[in-house]
């Protein structure tokens, strides 16, 4: 048991960098400003059930789909190290992850689906969570991926308090530095994949 969740607290940092609670939070908080608070409650428990929602489903299924569309992790492995790195790209050049126009429908409903994806279970979040566990095994990453959404409601049930200290500067200096490390991570699944790829294909 001790051996299995060795890789914890690493794999904790990495679902922290993919999530990425604070520009979550950004989002919910500039989404949810004109709401009464119990409609923003609504919204984050509404967005993190559906977060929650897409990762228990990936976390007991990912490998079933893996099986399913005929692939294998090294294959998902160099592609989602692309979505990765796209994603990393995308934060570390400072473009929104969420569009930035508030013109439309802005109901609990729609609110709670884009906080809960693209933003905190996007492509990049799905394919972390398959290659995490076929690599490091569904407890340690339960945990992890548990870890961070726990996190993020705490973040969300203190947005008051923590948009005091948490402006529009902090975060994008925050999400650039998180995208530098999303895109070294995303470089990193595509070379293993390869690498493992090329060896399948030598044998």
């Amino acid at each position: 048991m001790s051996a299995q969740l060795a890789h914890l607290p690493q794999l904790v940092v990495l679902f922290f960098v993919i999530f990425d609670p604070l520009a979550s939070f950004a989002v919910y908080f500039g989404l949810t400003r004109g709401m009464a608070p119990a409609e923003r409650r609504r919204v984050a428990t509404l967005g993190l059930g559906v977060a929650a929602g897409l990762s228990a489903v990936v976390l007991l299924l990912g490998p079933s789909l893996l099986v399913l569309f005929s692939t294998t992790v090294d294959q998902f492995k160099v592609a989602g190290g692309i979505v990765l790195g796209l994603l990393g790209l995308k934060m570390a050049l400072g473009e929104s992850l969420a569009g930035d126009d508030t013109s439309g429908e802005r109901s609990a409903q729609a609110v709670a689906a884009i906080i809960g994806t693209p933003l905190l279970t996007g492509p990049a979040t799905i394919t972390a969570i398959i290659v995490s566990v076929q690599e490091d095994g569904f407890l340690p990453t339960t945990l992890a991926v548990t870890a961070v959404l726990l996190f993020t409601a705490a973040l969300f049930a203190a947005a008051p308090l923590v948009a005091r200290f948490v402006n529009r500067t902090f975060v994008q200096v925050t999400s650039t530095l998180l995208g530098l490390i999303t895109l070294a991570w995303g470089v990193r699944f595509v070379v293993e994949g390869l690498l493992a790829l090329m060896a399948s294909a030598g044998r």
